[in-house]
């Protein structure tokens, strides 16, 4: 996994092969059906907060943190152009303080699928489960193992490995395979999982 000077160091290059700086559609469509009631949202890598800003716009309270510092600035800067009202912490996830039963829903585009080991992916599923509400929800997008790849890519986990890494924390509602909204990336593909906590 890659330290916080290297994702300064990709964001102050603009080297963001995932940034596509419009919204998630995967995320647009979960989202589609929900209704416009609010509820806290975190962000976990939350980039140059395009997905951060798009949730505020819908009446979202949002909540987007990214290791990097680089990209907290640029993700506060859309915010303040766009007039919206979004807060970003500049932090690690795996060793931040959550405060307990906070969110609604954790929104992770391709995050959970860089933990390098089983402590580490074991980590971040416990955070995401402290940080959410009784029932709430975890939509994650990762990268899909199934796909043969030439050369390298982002890293991958199968459906299986995704299903067992999260049990017993959280129930599997929906696991899809799609491709990544990056022109950059090709098509690549990712799985659209969507998980919530049992609590």
């Amino acid at each position: 996994m890659r330290e916080k000077h290297e994702w300064d160091e990709r964001y102050d290059q603009k080297k963001l092969p995932w940034d596509t700086g419009r919204p998630d559609s995967h995320l647009i469509q979960l989202l589609s059906s929900w209704p416009k009631c609010g509820g806290k949202i975190l962000e976990i890598g939350c980039g140059t907060g395009t997905n951060s800003v798009w949730l505020a716009e819908q009446g979202f309270q949002v909540t987007g943190m990214d290791i990097s510092s680089s990209a907290i600035t640029l993700a506060r800067q859309r915010a303040e152009e766009k007039g919206v009202d979004c807060t970003f912490a500049d932090a690690d996830f795996l060793v931040s303080a959550m405060e307990a039963n906070q969110f609604s829903l954790v929104f992770d585009r391709g995050c959970f699928h860089v933990m390098g080991s089983d402590e580490r992916r074991n980590l971040f599923i416990q955070q995401v489960a402290a940080g959410l509400i009784p029932g709430g929800l975890w939509f994650s997008l990762i990268g899909n193992k199934d796909q043969v790849m030439d050369g390298e890519g982002p890293p991958r986990l199968s459906a299986t490995q995704v299903c067992a890494a999260v049990e017993p924390l959280f129930e599997v509602l929906h696991i899809e395979s799609c491709i990544s909204d990056s022109n950059q990336l090709g098509t690549m593909r990712f799985w659209q999982c969507l998980m919530r906590v049992r609590k």
